[in-house]
């Protein structure tokens, strides 16, 4: 749980909050085998439950968390330096004019159903991602290819209508599936290193180590994510020996339990993962930009990241982190600021204000986070109504059909400004030039050129206030000490288990 007030002044409705949601123990399934070395099944807490197992149905973060590498691989692997590797792919040619690319498949892959992989295979996957009814965030991506050739089962043939500098890297995001494959909302079949074992919705998805893999096996036995819908409860289960490591700490009042300590290790590393006052820009008075300034104005928001994080995280004024190549600190663009954002409103016609229903997530820190938006926006005279809400309500009600006025969500892509650039995205955002230079900057010769008209983008969508960017996730796991070999990048949310070593 964290506070909006301030560590030093928080209210007795947060104090007994905290104390209520400390009873309740979450979905932790037990800490692993016990056993260390290979035999050893790693267990690991998350706030971040699949919604389904599948990345083109809307699974979520806790689909790409879990299975991600894991279970599914793509041609490339985007590691957790945030370069591209080949994967399945043994090796890749693009054509002098960008237009087609070629992808040789490595040999000797096979599925978890013992099926050989084979180009039809890769075929369907990227075809799975485009299709209509698709809910890949990445769907708009691969709006660039024309057709897909399979001349033989190791050789993939991309036509593209235009230059694509990113393909490669986007082909990193789509599983490889099984094109024979069936209900793969709660089933799979990956080529990865681990085969699925047991989902127990709302108390654990587990993993085992396949022996038939064709690369380097696991150096453990297995994985269990137990998942949690309180960060409090998640810290006692790692101090009661209950999990291995925690993917993701949401609090620094939770972190102070575990710093000083030998029995613990704490990793800081690189996030990605943004805090996002999404407006429906489709709808007044989210569609004048002009209001949306005005609200990101009106929120201090270096208060609201420290009344949470301490001396975590970090401010953005933009969609795009520091570890994204187009980044530039935009913070002060609509800079906080309520004397100015009453101007504005009152500029826009909303001298008096207005009120709206702030759609919210119901695990951390969402609750918290609406509560400070609520507080902050009512001394401009702007009325909130908390609207809280599961991940799967989230995913229908907002994601899918578009009915909100304005929704917390944390976005946890890197380079995903892009979105900004497709009207047809939730959030509705419609800027001719921006979707433009999207359009150019993937078409673009060079990263160079590509990096100059991102950072055009970015700028463009700060003055509009797209949406209100309040602060950049730290990235901060913890692990017992005798565990190593884990991640602690949140590029994508994706979590790599298999180099984990426990003992």
């Amino acid at each position: 749980m964290k506070y909006p007030f301030g560590r030093a002044q928080r209210t007795t409705s947060a104090i007994a909050a905290v104390a209520a949601a400390a009873l309740f123990l979450t979905g932790c399934a037990g800490g692993g085998t016990g056993a260390a070395g290979p035999d050893a099944v790693i267990s690991v807490g998350s706030l971040y439950e699949p919604i389904n197992l599948s990345n083109t149905a809307g699974g979520g973060q806790g689909v790409t968390e879990a299975l991600t590498g894991n279970v599914y691989e793509g041609l490339f692997k985007l590691t957790d330096e945030g370069e591209v590797e080949n994967l399945l792919a043994e090796d890749v040619e693009t054509s002098t004019d960008g237009l087609t690319v070629t992808v040789t498949l490595r040999e000797g892959v096979t599925f978890h159903s013992g099926k050989a992989l084979t180009s039809a295979d890769v075929q369907a996957s990227v075809e799975a991602v485009t299709a209509e009814d698709s809910q890949s965030a990445r769907k708009s991506s691969f709006s660039v290819v024309d057709s897909i050739e399979t001349p033989d089962e190791q050789t993939v043939v991309f036509h593209l209508n235009d230059r694509s500098i990113s393909f490669v890297y986007n082909l990193s995001y789509v599983w490889i599936v099984n094109s024979d494959a069936t209900d793969l909302m709660s089933s799979e079949d990956g080529t990865g290193p681990y085969t699925l074992d047991e989902w127990k919705r709302g108390s654990s998805l587990s993993l085992t180590r396949w022996d038939d893999y064709w690369g380097e096996p696991a150096t453990n036995a297995g994985v269990e994510f137990n998942y949690f819908t309180d960060a409090t409860a998640q810290n006692n289960a790692l101090q009661t020996g209950k999990l291995d490591l925690i993917t993701s700490v949401q609090s620094p009042d939770l972190l102070e339990q575990f710093e000083g300590n030998a029995d613990y290790t704490i990793s800081a590393g690189n996030s990605t993962t943004k805090e996002v006052l999404a407006f429906n820009d489709r709808v007044e008075p989210f569609s004048d930009p002009l209001v949306r300034k005005a609200i990101t104005s009106a929120i201090d928001r270096e208060k609201l990241l420290s009344a949470i994080w301490g001396d975590y995280g970090t401010l953005i004024g933009s969609m795009v982190p520091p570890t994204d190549p187009w980044y530039e600190d935009l913070t002060e663009v609509n800079p906080y600021d309520p004397e100015l954002a009453k101007r504005q409103l009152a500029e826009a016609g909303y001298a008096d204000g207005f009120a709206f229903t702030l759609d919210t997530p119901s695990y951390d820190p969402h609750p918290v986070v609406a509560e400070f938006v609520q507080s902050e926006l009512a001394k401009v005279g702007i009325t909130v109504t908390i609207n809280t809400i599961s991940a799967d309500e989230w995913y229908s009600k907002v994601f899918k059909e578009r009915d909100f006025e304005a929704t917390l969500q944390e976005h946890v892509n890197d380079r995903d400004v892009v979105w900004y650039g497709n009207p047809d995205f939730y959030w509705g955002y419609n800027n001719a030039d921006v979707q433009r230079w999207v359009t150019e900057a993937e078409q673009a010769p060079d990263e160079a050129a590509q990096t100059e008209l991102l950072k055009e983008v970015n700028r463009q969508i700060a003055e509009d206030a797209a949406s209100a960017w309040l602060y950049l996730f730290p990235q901060i796991v913890v692990s017992a000490s005798d565990v190593t070999g884990y991640p602690v990048n949140g590029l994508n949310s994706q979590f790599f288990a298999y180099d984990i070593v426990k003992g």
